[in-house]
């Protein structure tokens, strides 16, 4: 397994640490700096109390907690939100309320969203006159009839 370090600083003392709920998981749980009510189709930018610092080759994407989706209708308005590795401000959840209903009331202190660190390739973009053919060609949404 690859470990990569990612310091963290903690805006809020008393908040949690980010960190892995099992071993094995994929996405780091961030959590609320702040009470709020998001309101039905509501969008709200949730702090979560922390910086992060990812090396040059990595980037961080902030994504929606599946529980919290089923659960409530809790997602990311951007999911995922990326973190490039040069940025230092502090991590914010773009949160939406996808119940047409119901209030979702979010607590200081509750899992909101994950955090995935990953590894991430530059391109060399090459200008063409065209592209080489495929199988696929030009076929896009629906395109396979499924």
């Amino acid at each position: 397994m690859l470990l990569v370090t990612i310091k963290v600083q903690k805006l809020d003392k008393k908040l949690q640490t980010p960190g892995y709920a099992h071993t094995g998981d994929a996405g780091l749980d961030l959590y609320s700096a702040l009470d709020c009510i998001i309101r039905p189709l509501e969008r709200r930018k949730v702090p979560t109390g922390v910086k992060i610092a990812i090396p040059p080759g990595y980037a961080g994407f902030v994504q929606p907690r599946s529980g919290l989706a089923i659960k409530k209708g809790l997602s990311l308005v951007n999911t995922p939100g990326l973190i490039d590795s040069g940025y230092r401000g502090e991590v914010c959840a773009l949160l939406i309320n996808l119940d047409s209903k119901e209030d979702i009331r979010v607590m200081r202190g509750e899992k909101i969203c994950q955090l995935v660190i990953q590894k991430v390739e530059h391109a060399d973009i090459e200008v063409a006159d065209g592209l080489d053919d495929t199988a696929r060609g030009e076929g896009g949404f629906g395109s396979t009839g499924k």
